[in-house]
């Protein structure tokens, strides 16, 4: 029993905003239509975490894990999509926009849900006070992005997180320091203005400081795409299009990982669904197999089903 209270209605939606003011990602899925019965109710919302928690509430024992699965699939493609969950005599001909997955337990029920990955916003770190530099996080704030503009001597590692993406514009001003305090916060993104010649002895000064060859790896001079020779303003045209292009490849770390979310997969013999093979799942040991379930009704039925063979003489259940 816990005291916590249970989120539905507006207040998961009150949830998801704080969650994206951390810069959390989570997938956000909502209750478009239903057919009873089923315990979701059109309307209905949930969150779905990184980890793979679920706070709120689409639907009972069978929709959840197959919600939480489509999530995390979601989240990672970064794409949203609709779902409908029922027994396959609820399909018939369907856009192809719209997935379709059986789920014979929930009998004559059906859930259409719609799922969309809320993804965090990037963290732009900018150090420097050149054209360039100003330029650049003028750029990024028109995209939205979370901005940051630093003087060199300002910058510490404090201001930098794993999600960040650090630009060093310091031209020669004491670039070395600048970059081994961000390579302190193991950024996802470090990239120095400067030549080729420059990175190099950069790269060489930061070796023989005995960084290693994995934060080594991490910086990226000259930063940007390559457009040729361009002005100084042109070159944060440049470095934001590399972030651009590389924002679709950077995905933070969970702080923390649900069980259930990183356990293997099984069928239920029942009904046929996919579910976490953990303790969660209703396990049921038959000869040294373990079965799960996606609900307690399942693993009676299978129960049932096995005490029936065995008076039956099959020992092949």
């Amino acid at each position: 029993m816990t005291d916590e209270p249970v989120i539905d209605g507006w207040g998961v939606v009150e949830h998801a905003v704080k969650l994206r003011q951390r810069g959390e990602e989570f997938v956000l899925a909502t209750v478009v239509w239903r057919k009873g019965p089923s315990s979701g109710q059109q309307g209905s919302r949930a969150i779905v975490t990184a980890s793979g928690q679920t706070i709120g509430w689409i639907g009972g024992a069978c929709a959840e894990p197959v919600l939480i699965r489509e999530a995390l699939r979601a989240l990672e493609t970064r794409e949203p999509r609709m779902l409908l969950l029922g027994a396959s005599n609820h399909f018939g001909d369907l856009p192809q926009s719209v997935t379709a997955i059986a789920i014979s337990c929930q009998s004559d029920g059906a859930l259409q849900i719609f799922i969309e990955p809320v993804v965090s916003v990037p963290e732009l770190v900018v150090v420097g006070r050149s054209p360039m530099a100003q330029t650049l996080c003028k750029l990024a704030d028109a995209l939205g992005w979370d901005t940051q503009l630093i003087d060199g001597p300002d910058f510490s590692s404090s201001a930098v997180s794993s999600r960040s993406l650090v630009v060093v514009a310091t031209q020669g001003h004491g670039d070395e320091g600048v970059i081994e305090d961000a390579l302190a916060a193991t950024p996802a993104y470090l990239g120095v203005i400067g030549s080729s010649q420059r990175g190099e002895a950069l790269l060489g000064y930061l070796a023989d400081r005995h960084i290693s060859q994995d934060l080594l790896g991490l910086i990226r001079v000259p930063a940007g795409l390559d457009l040729g020779r361009v002005s100084h303003r042109e070159v944060a045209v440049a470095v934001l299009a590399e972030l651009v292009k590389l924002r679709q490849t950077l995905r933070p770390i969970p702080t923390e990982v649900d069980s259930a979310a990183s356990a293997t997969e099984a069928v239920d013999p029942i009904c046929g669904m996919k579910v976490k093979a953990d303790n969660a799942n209703h396990p049921f040991e038959v000869d040294g197999e373990i079965f799960y379930f996606c609900c307690l009704g399942c693993r009676s039925r299978y129960e049932d089903d096995v005490a029936e063979a065995l008076l039956a003489g099959d020992t092949t259940c």
